[in-house]
Parts: C-alpha cells; structure tokens; sequence
C-alpha cells in the first residue's frame, strides 16, 4: 500500500511540543511520528507523520492540532512508491563473517558454517545489512562483550535492519528493545525479527533518540548498542547514562577513527570507562562500561 509523508519543519522545542501532541491524537491509529534534525545551528527540526488510507483527512486533523498550539506551519506531501526494496537492497550483496555471526541474504543461506549463528537479513530502506563496517564492527565487539558479561535487558538504538538486535537476541536470549526514528526501518526490523525467529524477544518501536515512554518502561538497561553516528551519539551521552544499568555496558559505532577520542571524552564525563575499541575499514568501535 503507498504511504505518504506529511512533514513540515519547525524549532526544536515546537517540533517536540508538536511530537507529543501527535502521538496522543494518533495513537489509536497507530500512525508512525518522526522528529529529524535538520540543521541544530540553525535549529531546523523536520517533523513526520505518516499516513496512508484517507491522507486529506489525517491532514486536516495535523492542522487543527498545530492551530491549537498557535504554530502556523505549511505541510508538505510526500508520497512513498511501493517498490521492492529487498530485491534492490540485496543486488550484488556477499554474505558476512564478523566473530561468530554471519550475516545473509535470503540466496545464501546454504552458506553457513557448523557452529555460525545465521542471521538472515532482508534490508529494506533500513540501513545495517552487516556489509559496513561500523554493523560488523558492532557485531564483533557484542560477540566479545556477551562472552564475559550476562546482560538480561538490551536496547539496540537506532535499529536500522534490527542486525545486532537479533544478534544479542540470539547469543544472549534475552530481551531486546530495537528503537528507530524511521518507521519504515521499524517496519523491516520486526520483519526481520520475525524471519529470524527471534520476535518473541525483539520488541520493535519508532522512537527518536529517547523520547518515548517505552524507554522509561523498559530501562535500565544492561546492554546498550547504538551504531548511529559521532555528533549524535555524544549529544546522548547524558541520557545514555540515565537508562544503563550500573556497571552496565555500551557499544558504540558509525564513528570514524578521527572522532574516536572527542566520543570517548564526552562518555568519560558521563561516569562511563572506556574499555576497548575495535578499528574496521575506517571506523571504530567502542566499548565502556558505567
């Protein structure tokens, strides 16, 4: 079915005032709501709400509710073509080895090794096939972690194709929240959840960085993997702190190696200690711990 996108942009403390209205108003629907930095200089903050079926009346309901809270914002359409992104996702993709894991697509299932803990992965739009190497960075990095910690709560931020939350899911057995701004990621993510026979313990919800009751809900956690990016992953890490356990472990990537002290400095003012980091292709996993 083809979604489409209304979106307008607006300042940070409008565009969270706007997300939290929303989600009350569209909860009953269940109509996916994004909040996306645009430009933090110049506080340009991209607001979504997706809807299919009956688009006119969805946003003229998203224009009382802006009316109601005094803010004057012209909405844009975007519709979203009904393609198949798997096919296209997976056109010359080579399956991936990092640690234990190995990482595939659909034609390569034959390809495990005895001993290999599989994970098939049908990408979407949503970025994290095992193919770059912050995703098999990560990857390595949870194998080493979970070898000598026991987690029993995880949260893997910023999901993408939901790879390292099926990953802990089946090394550890244990709970994982997968969160994404994207809801389209969220959407191939408990997809692949499924498919992987791990739905049972991924929970998969759209949420930007930590603003959703479920956080509250669910932390703290033991385990935290975030592969996102340098800025972003040092502007949370306060909030970081304030979801993982004590003594807790988190892992972090999309980091290049020249960001790699400015991340470690900014979670070292947060009670974390840095343990290790992986260097792959470029880019750099860390491991602290709380």
């Amino acid at each position: 079915m083809t979604q489409t996108r209304l979106y307008f942009t607006a300042g940070k403390l409008d565009a969270d005032r706007i997300f939290a209205t929303f989600e009350a108003a569209f909860e009953d629907e269940g109509l996916p709501i994004a909040v996306l930095e645009v430009d933090e200089d110049r506080d340009i903050y991209e607001v979504s709400l997706y809807a299919d079926g009956d688009v006119d009346a969805v946003e003229a309901r998203a224009k009382d509710i802006l009316a109601g809270l005094s803010i004057a914002k012209p909405i844009e359409r975007e519709s979203l073509p009904d393609i198949d992104w798997v096919a296209r996702s997976l056109e010359g993709l080579k399956p991936v080895r990092a640690g234990r894991f190995f990482v595939h697509g659909a034609h390569d299932r034959r390809k495990r090794r005895s001993g290999e803990l599989a994970i098939e992965i049908e990408a979407g739009l949503a970025f994290g096939t095992g193919h770059h190497g912050t995703t098999a960075g990560c990857l390595e990095m949870l194998e080493r972690v979970m070898r000598r910690e026991h987690p029993r709560n995880a949260l893997d931020l910023g999901t993408g194709s939901a790879v390292l939350a099926i990953a802990v899911a089946k090394l550890a057995h244990i709970p994982v929240l997968a969160t994404d701004i994207d809801p389209v990621a969220v959407r191939v993510a408990a997809a692949n959840a499924r498919l992987n026979h791990v739905k049972a313990l991924v929970e998969t919800v759209t949420a930007p960085g930590f603003h959703h009751p479920i956080f509250d809900k669910r932390a703290p956690f033991d385990l935290i993997v975030a592969n996102i990016l340098a800025r972003p992953l040092m502007r949370l890490a306060p909030q970081m702190a304030d979801h993982i356990a004590l003594g807790g472990s988190i892992v972090l990537s999309g980091i290049l190696e020249r960001q790699r002290d400015a991340v470690v400095s900014a979670y070292v003012g947060q009670n974390f200690r840095h343990v290790r980091t992986l260097h792959r292709e470029g880019w750099v996993t860390i491991h602290l711990k709380h």
